[in-house]
């Protein structure tokens, strides 16, 4: 008698979210790519990445985008690559999770992609060139220079989610690494991106889509020595400032100053805190709106989300 194979609606997703074929660009010059998801976001939302990457960056850059007139005419002013994601029907993940798929089939389209920076969109901003120097493997990057897992409530509950209390308690003392932000040859992040989507697949429940699991993937990933990569300190490369208290930071000249007064090549999470949001908004969003959060959603997008996400909540055959 043969053993019926369960069923998982995020392994479903996954398999046809990376079986979709995909056309590779002409071939080109070697070059770096920044790539980004940015859905749900209008113009004025992404204009300081745009605009501050633009003005440090000449390389091939896509974002991941709706079909909105403003955004598009944004990215296409700044030499953009706008890439629309592919229509989904049925269950899938929250955006946090999918992302990933999108990254592996973007960069699929870059084959002569040297370096890939991916990256959070609304909460970024740079400051200097991202990739100098050139990373030498995967580098991802702490979040808070002086915490661990297991200080952080936030990581562990997804981490526990996915992998369980036990295994989770052994990765508590390793470092907070922060999924927004990874570097690396354009391969070894492209292997990272699906060997993340694989890692959330292993309870075969709806967690595997969830708010949260692409954290405690990478997390798990990284420390258990799944990939190989450099975990960067925080404030060289990268300054990921959502956990830095704001009396240790500083906007002086235009940059954003670090605690020890270097000046990082990107800002991560700089929306934190205000004294920095606001002059960074006149810099580089000076004729737009301020945002500092998602746009509503309509009745029936918020209806969707919320089925979705009973959906991810409700355990699987097993």
């Amino acid at each position: 008698m043969k053993t019926p194979a369960p069923k998982s609606a995020y392994l479903g997703w996954l398999s046809r979210a990376l079986a979709r074929p995909v056309t590779p660009r002409p071939a080109q010059a070697p070059d770096d790519l920044v790539l980004g998801y940015a859905t749900g976001y209008d113009a004025a939302m992404i204009a300081p990445f745009v605009r501050s990457l633009r003005a440090v960056f000449h390389g091939h850059v896509a974002l991941v985008v709706d079909d909105r007139p403003d955004v598009l005419d944004l990215l296409a002013t700044h030499g953009i690559e706008a890439v629309h994601p592919e229509p989904v029907t049925g269950w899938e993940p929250h955006p946090v999770v999918s992302r990933f798929a999108a990254y592996a089939r973007v960069i699929e389209r870059y084959p002569d992609a040297a370096d890939v920076l991916v990256t959070d969109v609304r909460d970024v901003v740079f400051q200097g060139e991202p990739f100098g120097p050139p990373p030498r493997r995967l580098e991802v990057f702490v979040e808070n220079e002086d915490g661990r897992l297991g200080d952080h409530a936030f990581n562990m509950k997804y981490m526990t989610a996915l992998v369980g209390r036990e295994m989770a308690a052994t990765l508590a003392d390793r470092p907070c690494i922060c999924v927004g932000t990874v570097m690396g040859p354009r391969d070894e992040v492209a292997r990272f991106c699906r060997l993340l989507l694989m890692l959330a697949a292993i309870p075969r429940s709806g967690i595997g889509g969830a708010f949260g699991v692409d954290q405690a993937a990478c997390n798990l990933a990284v420390h258990m020595d799944l990939i190989r990569a450099q975990v960067q300190p925080n404030f060289r490369r990268i300054a990921t400032i959502g956990m830095t208290p704001g009396d240790r930071l500083s906007f002086v000249d235009g940059k954003v100053v670090n605690p020890d007064g270097s000046v990082s090549p990107v800002v991560h999470q700089h929306d934190r805190h205000p004294h920095l949001a606001g002059p960074l908004h006149a810099l580089w969003g000076r004729d737009m709106r301020v945002c500092d959060r998602v746009q509503p959603k309509s009745a029936g997008e918020r209806g969707r989300r919320l089925r979705q996400s009973l959906m991810r909540r409700l355990p699987e055959l097993r």
